[in-house]
């Protein structure tokens, strides 16, 4: 939904890209469309959007190199490893992978990130969270904001911080999310074990055999 702002006493700010706008006045969606982006859009956390950060285990990221080829992925951790930093700042640990580091190399490029949140369990709700991200070196993180972090996966360091300053934040509705149990499993934060990040799953490896 990003876009140029326009502001106006007594107007709604101007949110949304040109194309959505376009698709908007094709449709003719603009009113309905209006309406959510003066009643659900917000370039801040509220304090519900804080605490709803603070309770999920999982996450799903977007990023674009510079060309827009886009990647999505996925980060987890135990609740709280996405760190509120303030109303307008949010961050989470990179900790060593695969080492082709798609969304990070992504983010040098192009800084813009979206991260939705999705609750399975419970409020069957998600929440979108776009802004402009930075890689942060682990001392610098710690020197910037000194603020007690939990140590996430015992015996792991993070190899950087992504730090995202929050452009938008708003709903995702819950008409078609579903309602997910969580069940007792060993969870094998930072492992390096092949066989316990899935190995082969897809085979791809064996077709080139």
């Amino acid at each position: 939904m990003h876009g140029p702002s326009e502001t106006a006493a007594g107007t709604l700010p101007r949110v949304g890209s040109a194309g959505e706008r376009l698709l908007q006045e094709a449709c003719g969606t603009q009113e309905r469309a209006n309406r959510f982006y003066g009643q659900q859009m917000s370039d801040q956390l509220n304090d519900q959007m804080q605490e709803f950060i603070g309770r999920m285990e999982m996450a799903f990221i977007a990023t674009a190199d510079e060309h827009g080829e886009c990647d999505a992925s996925f980060r987890a951790g135990p609740p709280g490893f996405m760190q509120v930093l303030g109303p307008g700042t949010l961050a989470w640990p990179e900790y060593r992978g695969n080492g082709v580091m798609a969304s990070a190399g992504n983010m040098t490029e192009n800084p813009h990130v979206g991260i939705l949140f999705v609750d399975f369990i419970t409020d069957l709700i998600g929440l979108h969270v776009n802004g402009s991200a930075e890689l942060v070196a682990p001392g610098d993180f710690a020197g910037r904001y000194p603020v007690d972090v939990i140590d996430f996966v015992p015996g792991r360091r993070p190899e950087r911080w992504i730090v995202v300053t929050v452009e938008e934040a708003y709903i995702h509705c819950s008409k078609h999310i579903p309602r997910l149990a969580p069940v007792d499993r060993r969870r094998d934060w930072g492992t390096d074990d092949p066989r316990k990040k899935g190995g082969d799953y897809f085979g791809v490896a064996a077709a080139r055999r």
